[in-house]
């Protein structure tokens, strides 16, 4: 993996502007730039949720999603997302059942940037990099927001996107 690849700049309404390296995006602490993240679901409604590893820059030893990829310059939503399990899990996305959830907005939605949220349907876990996390867990998502108000620690996006695609309204 390039540590330091370009990722487009966009605008509010998630159109190209520009492009930076994602040090400098980090280092500016801008929001206007896309990533993606995927959830693995299995038949039980369980999503499978890493733990980061230690030598992680940012939220080191916290829960995450099931995969977390930026959309490099000149890559689509889709396409991130396809690279992104292959990358990180091992999984072809031809190989399952997915789906998009949505795309979020850093100021519609409160989240950290623009992003393509997407669910994968499996009951095997993954060959994941163990570079990159160091334990697992299938957990409900009712489980998953009971463990961060108990002091879990886990991304900032996390519990949001449990609660945006995941968590009935009443």
């Amino acid at each position: 993996m390039e540590e330091d690849e370009c990722l487009d700049i966009v605008d509010e309404n998630d159109k190209v502007i520009g492009r930076e390296k994602r040090s400098v995006v980090y280092a500016k602490g801008l929001k206007n730039f896309r990533v993606v993240n995927i959830f693995i679901k299995n038949k039980k409604g369980e999503l499978w949720i890493p733990r980061r590893s230690a030598n992680k820059r940012i939220f080191p030893l916290c829960l995450d999603m099931s995969v977390g990829e930026h959309v490099q310059s000149g890559e689509e939503y889709e396409t991130a997302f396809r690279r992104g399990l292959l990358e990180e899990l091992n999984l072809n996305s031809k190989t399952y059942k997915w789906r998009l959830l949505g795309v979020l907005s850093p100021e519609k939605d409160k989240v950290s940037c623009f992003m393509g949220v997407y669910e994968i349907q499996s009951d095997v876990v993954p060959n994941y990099n163990k570079d990159d996390f160091v334990e697992w867990f299938w957990l409900r998502p009712e489980e998953i927001l009971k463990r961060m108000k108990e002091g879990e620690k886990a991304k900032d996006d996390l519990p949001k996107l449990i609660k945006i695609f995941y968590i009935k309204k009443n």
